[in-house]
Formats: structure tokens, C-alpha cells, sequence
């Protein structure tokens, strides 16, 4: 499992989230056979996706961000959950790249241009929809203008995904610093002081170094308490249940044309690649569970008060 620990300064200035992410990217690897630029780019963005749904309030809350670049990796989509479990999808999960001027995965060209939207399910029917520019595909740049312009909020975003020749994830990892209101000049200062230290983040971890060893560097010269620790993973919380309600949606002409045509539907799950089938038989039982279904709710539901009958005319004697 990965770990996340969260931290706050002591004069409530920032809070810290740092993750060591390597095995939610290496299952990302595994489930989509990803190619190293393609392993570096969903790597970044489920490690930050991750790290930002921790900052959800309450259980059953969501949080999505999409990459919808004009790149060869085609869009990206994350997914967590507000304990931070994760999971995603690359349009182009084969994408082969050469390497940038730098030496380095180019997951900025891989990405491209376009536009980077956050969808945060919060329960309350509508969810809140923040949409950018992306800026250099780089995926923490994108995320740190993202909450500078949508969410006024001042933010350092490190992330890391080190593929090793074998195609595994060597190393993965991320920090999220942001300030609250009214932080303290001096650990501003501060703070920014050290972030060249979190240039190559992936390589701390690969070296060896913990998630607390890491918010130490990000954080010297700045007293701060350890707030918790959680383990999250790469999750899909897909389901036959789901897909079938899914399903259903569709109208009764399109599934009687794609059953004559295929017999039997097979629905590949786009975060773990699960493969559910449906035939005939099997809409038909899901029609009549959701009639039923709808049945039910209406019989529980309250019976109206019965309307004031109108008063009759007294009879004529």
C-alpha cells in the first residue's frame, strides 16, 4: 500500500501532504500496460489526484481531474476517493516518445495543449467544476495554477514517477504544500527557500528517504506537527451492479441493436480493465429488478391527503 502523511505548521501557516506513490503506479502499469512516457504521465496525476482528495471533508465525497490535452497520450483521468485511493486512465496507454533535451520521460509533449478540469463531488447535487488552461503538460505546474486560479489558494506541487529499463516504477512520489489564510511572511519565505530541494522528488524516494524525511526538507527551518498517516491504494470501485445500471441508459432500440449485432455485450471497465458480459437474458433481469426497483419506491412513498370532496347542493324538498 502507499502512504500519505499530512502536516501543519505550527503557526497554522501551511499544510504538507506527501506521498509515496510507487505502488499505485506500478499497478497502474500492470493494469494498463503502460509505456514509460505514458507510466511518467498517469504516474504524476494519480499521485497529485491522490494528495488532493485527501483534502475532501467527508466520506462519500469525490474528487476527478482530467487531462484533456491535444498530446499523442491523449486525455487523462484520475479519480480519488477522500481517504486519497485512486484510480485512472490514459487514452493511449502505448505512447512512445523521445526523450526531452533534458533526458528526462517528455510527458509535457505527451500531454500537450488543452484544457485541465477538476470536478469535486461534494454531496451537495451539483459538484464544483474548475477549468484551466494547461500551461506545460508537466502535470505540477498545471496543478499549481490550477489552485492559484480556481481556488485562490498558494501552492507547491512536486511530483515524480521514475520508470526503470525493466518498465516498473522505480521510484513515485509527491508534496503538496499550500498556505492557508493569513500565513506568516517568514515561513513563506521559508518555504520557498527550499523547494529547490524538491526538484527531483523521485529520486529522494529512490534513495531511500521516507515520506517524513521528505517534508523535513520541504519544511527546514519551519517548526510544523505531524498531523496523520494513510495508506491508500490504486482502487476501481466498479461492479457488475454499476455497469448494468449503466446500461440502462441506453434506449431499448440501441441495446436490442447492439444484442442482434453481438449477442452478448462485453463492457470493458476503463480503470482496471475488467471485462463484464451481458446477453439478452441478462438485460432483460435488469429491467425487471429496476421496475421493480421503481415500484417499491413508489408503494413507500406517502399517499397524498385526499382532496376536500366539493359540497353538494342540499336537495330541493
Amino acid at each position: 500500500m502507499a502512504e500519505i502523511f499530512r502536516g501543519m505548521t505550527h503557526d497554522g501557516s501551511a499544510q504538507i501532504l506527501v506521498i509515496n506513490a510507487k505502488d499505485i503506479v506500478e499497478e497502474a502499469i500492470r493494469i494498463h500496460a503502460l509505456s514509460p512516457v505514458a507510466a511518467a504521465a498517469l504516474g504524476r496525476l494519480l499521485t497529485v489526484t491522490s494528495l488532493m482528495g485527501t483534502t475532501l471533508k467527508d466520506p462519500g465525497n469525490s474528487l476527478s481531474v482530467h487531462f484533456k490535452g491535444d498530446g499523442p497520450c491523449g486525455h487523462l483521468l484520475a479519480v480519488s476517493d477522500y481517504k486519497g485511493n485512486v484510480r485512472g486512465y490514459v487514452q493511449n496507454p502505448s505512447v512512445d516518445l523521445p526523450l526531452n533535451a533534458k533526458g528526462k520521460l517528455d510527458v509535457g509533449r505527451a500531454v500537450g495543449r488543452g484544457t485541465l478540469q477538476v470536478s469535486k463531488d461534494v454531496g451537495t447535487g451539483e459538484p464544483y467544476v474548475g477549468i484551466i488552461d494547461i500551461t506545460s503538460g508537466e502535470i505540477a505546474e498545471d496543478i499549481t495554477k490550477y489552485y492559484a486560479e480556481s481556488e485562490q489558494i498558494p501552492t507547491v506541487c512536486s511530483l515524480g514517477v521514475l520508470v526503470g529499463r525493466d518498465g516498473h516504477c522505480q521510484a513515485a512520489g509527491g508534496v503538496l504544500i499550500q498556505l492557508l489564510p493569513f500565513a506568516a511572511e517568514e515561513t513563506i519565505a521559508a518555504i520557498e527557500k527550499n523547494l529547490p530541494a524538491l526538484a527531483n522528488i523521485s529520486r529522494l524516494f529512490d534513495a531511500g528517504l521516507d515520506n517524513r524525511a521528505i517534508a523535513d526538507l520541504a519544511l527546514a527551518g519551519v517548526p510544523y506537527d505531524a498531523f496523520d498517516t494513510l495508506s491508500v491504494g490504486y482502487r476501481c470501485t466498479c461492479s457488475r451492479e454499476r455497469v448494468g445500471r449503466a446500461l440502462l441508459s441506453l434506449s431499448p432500440y440501441e441495446l436490442f441493436r447492439i444484442l442482434s449485432e453481438e449477442k452478448v455485450m462485453k463492457i470493458t471497465c476503463q480503470f482496471c480493465d475488467k471485462v463484464y458480459e451481458f446477453d439478452g437474458a441478462d438485460i432483460e433481469r435488469l429491467r425487471q429488478a429496476a421496475a421493480a426497483e421503481e415500484a417499491a419506491a413508489t408503494s413507500d412513498a406517502e399517499p397524498a391527503e385526499p382532496a376536500d370532496e366539493p359540497a353538494k347542493p342540499a336537495s330541493e324538498s
